[in-house]
């Protein structure tokens, strides 16, 4: 019997993709397509599910990351691949806690999706090493250091250096050590361009 695959991706392109390249495969089934996140569980509970394709951001800025959080807890022999094409620092970790089965990006990924489904359903979890790496300013993303990556992201909600230092347990005058250190870095001219920036190339993205 073929693994039976539920798509949950709101881009036209990567989900008509996936359909064809499971439609075209003897060990999947293609079962349905849903471009909101969080229909999924729902989806789940109604029909017979051993892999899904995950997008991250989907309709209505429902969270894939999230939505495989419930699944995993409702159904954790439903295997799940993390699918986006976003440089995100923080969402290979954040997937491996939640107990994502394997990661790909869509668009630079060396091996065939097929292949990684195949390889996730034998029991294999499969990670790249690192982000994709994407220009800020004059650097790359792999220029900058973890807290650097953490700090920018806390700056996407345009608070202020005493209110992202209490989130993060750490001083006023670290973070803004921080944040010279990072326009130094990338050559940019403001806080503002700083955030503009990052934003733009999806190496930090606003939780949703």
């Amino acid at each position: 019997m073929p693994y039976r695959v539920l798509v949950v991706e709101d881009q036209m392109m990567p989900k008509q993709l996936f359909e064809i390249y499971i439609k075209e495969s003897k060990e999947f089934e293609f079962v349905a397509s849903l471009s909101d996140a969080s229909l999924a569980l729902t989806f789940c509970k109604a029909q017979n599910i051993d892999l899904i394709l995950m997008d991250v951001m989907t309709a209505h800025d429902s969270s894939g990351l999230d939505a495989s959080s419930e699944i995993k807890k409702a159904f954790p022999n439903i295997k799940i691949i993390i699918v986006t094409s976003l440089p995100e620092y923080s969402w290979i970790n954040r997937a491996k806690e939640i107990g994502v089965d394997s990661f790909w990006y869509k668009e630079i990924n060396k091996e065939n999706i097929i292949e990684v489904m195949k390889r996730t359903m034998n029991g294999e979890s499969i990670y790249p090493e690192e982000t994709p790496v994407v220009k800020i300013g004059s650097i790359t993303n792999h220029d900058l250091t973890d807290r650097e990556l953490e700090i920018l992201k806390e700056m996407l909600t345009g608070d202020s250096n005493a209110e992202i230092a209490a989130r993060l347990f750490i001083s006023p005058g670290t973070v803004k050590r921080h944040v010279e250190n990072m326009l130094l870095k990338t050559g940019l001219h403001s806080r503002t361009e700083l955030v503009a920036e990052a934003g733009r190339v999806g190496i930090v993205i606003k939780d949703m």
